[in-house]
C-alpha cells in the first residue's frame, strides 16, 4: 500500500500571545497548519483533545506552570495520544538538557531557530512507528 501524504496539523502552546501569532504566521507560511493556540494547560488539555493535532509545541515556561508538567499530561492520557510534543523555550537547550531528556517531548527547539524543517527533522528522527502506517507526514515543497 502506498502511503497517503498529508500536511502536517500543529498546536502551539505558549502564554506570549506575540510569539503564538509569530509561530503561527511563520508556520503557515513555511507550509504547516496551525489548527489552533492556546496559552494554559487547562485550555491546552481541552483544545488538543477537541482538534486531534499531529503535533503539538509546548513552551517549557507557561506563566505560573510548567510545560514539562503538560507534556507529560499530554503523554500520559490516551484521549492525546499518539499526537507528539515538542518543547520549545526562549532557554538555551543545554541549561534545559536533564528536563528534555526525561520528559516523553521528541525534543526541543529553541524559539529562534523555530521553522516547519526543525518540526519536521524531530518527528522524523523521533523513537517508535506511527499508530497508522497509511500516513505519513510529508515535509512541504520546496524543503
Amino acid at each position: 500500500m502506498v502511503p497517503r501524504i498529508t500536511l502536517l496539523r500543529c498546536f502551539i502552546v505558549d502564554d506570549s500571545p506575540t510569539f503564538r501569532d509569530a509561530a503561527r504566521n511563520l508556520l503557515e507560511l513555511e507550509g504547516i497548519t496551525v489548527v489552533g493556540v492556546a496559552s494554559t494547560s487547562a485550555e491546552a488539555l481541552r483544545r488538543v483533545e477537541e482538534l486531534r493535532p499531529d503535533v503539538t509545541l509546548v513552551d517549557v515556561n507557561l506563566g505560573g506552570e510548567s510545560g514539562f508538567t503538560l507534556a507529560e499530561q499530554l503523554h500520559q492520557d490516551a484521549r492525546f495520544a499518539p499526537s507528539p510534543v515538542i518543547l520549545i523555550s526562549t532557554h538555551d537547550e543545554q541549561d534545559l538538557a536533564d528536563l528534555i531528556d526525561a520528559s516523553p517531548a521528541v525534543g526541543f527547539v529553541s524559539k529562534s531557530a523555530l521553522s516547519a524543517g526543525a518540526i519536521y527533522d524531530l518527528l522524523a528522527s523521533r523513537d517508535g512507528d506511527d499508530d497508522d502506517p497509511a500516513v505519513s507526514v510529508s515535509e512541504p515543497p520546496g524543503r
